[in-house]
């Protein structure tokens, strides 16, 4: 069943949230981002020999910037402080891809997941930018959010498989 949108006033005029009443808890949230390359670039980025240079070091730095500029980029996110930004990346050679992982924390009165999907898909843009030169075909896809930890609720989404479709997603009370 779909609730309200909080989003939107009566009148249907988009708004920010009113967060005042809530209690600050520890929130944390997981993206995750995959991007495909051609077996030329993704041997470049994997030597560290990319024509603009360290191409995860700058992707890395990129995504942990984006994910403090959140607010600035989506007009009706609440800006937060947070208290870690952190970006990895796995090698997924079967398909000359790179799974890029995206964790965002704070302590705050709202969540943190539009901040890890920023963080995500900036890291992606950036991986694409430093490797257009030798892979005009690049992709990105699967940009989604894998695990949310806000107040007491801690919903994770269950991959199918690396990289794959998600299965239900899992409400577990983490107290927390």
């Amino acid at each position: 069943m779909v609730g309200r949108l909080t989003h939107l006033d009566d009148a249907g005029a988009a708004r920010m949230v009113d967060v005042s009443a809530k209690d600050v808890t520890e929130r944390e949230a997981v993206a995750e981002a995959i991007v495909v390359l051609s077996p030329e670039a993704f041997a470049a980025v994997r030597e560290g020999n990319a024509p603009k240079g360290d191409v995860l070091a700058t992707a890395r730095i990129a995504g942990i910037m984006a994910a403090k500029k959140t607010a600035e980029l989506i007009p009706l996110c609440h800006p937060l402080t947070l208290s870690k930004a952190d970006i990895d990346f796995d090698w997924l050679d079967d398909r000359n891809a790179i799974q890029i992982t995206a964790l965002a924390k704070t302590a705050s009165q709202t969540g943190v997941e539009m901040e890890a999907l920023t963080a995500a898909s900036v890291a992606a843009l950036t991986i694409y930018d430093m490797v257009k030169a030798i892979d005009k075909g690049t992709l990105i896809e699967s940009i989604r959010l894998v695990r949310n930890r806000a107040a007491r609720v801690d919903l994770t989404r269950h991959p199918k498989s690396r990289g794959g479709d998600t299965q239900e997603c899992k409400a577990e009370d983490s107290d927390g």
